[in-house]
């Protein structure tokens, strides 16, 4: 973002953030290769991956309108990616993992509704 609209830049994800989104990744391949698992697992790295490709562009906004439209995506993404997470078939020695990254999904959902608010 530019100088002048640094004003609405709220949170700086550090690199060591962004290896949230290589666990989604890293789980799905794990996962039992069936039909289902694999259409819902390129979801999920899809949208968890858009989370920190639409957070980057945040930090690049050229308005404020621009930043918070795409914090708003970060959002609906991260949402987007706890739905694609309960519908995969994951065998029982990976559910506590599943349920660590469905948290992790609702907690970025919660910081991103937190940006939006204070960003109005």
């Amino acid at each position: 973002m530019n100088d002048q609209n640094t004003k609405f830049k709220t949170v700086r994800f550090r690199r060591k953030d962004f290896e949230i989104f290589k666990r989604y990744k890293v789980f799905v391949q794990k996962l039992p290769k069936t039909i289902s698992n694999i259409e819902d697992g390129k979801q999920v790295i899809r949208s968890s991956g858009s989370i920190g490709a639409n957070y980057i562009e945040a930090n690049e906004a050229l308005s404020k309108k621009d930043f918070i439209m795409r914090i708003m995506i970060c959002r609906k993404e991260a949402k987007e990616t706890g739905y694609w997470l309960e519908l995969l078939d994951v065998p029982e020695e990976l559910e506590s993992e599943r349920k660590r990254l469905l948290q992790e999904a609702t907690e970025l959902r919660k910081i991103f509704g937190a940006i939006l608010e204070k960003s109005k």
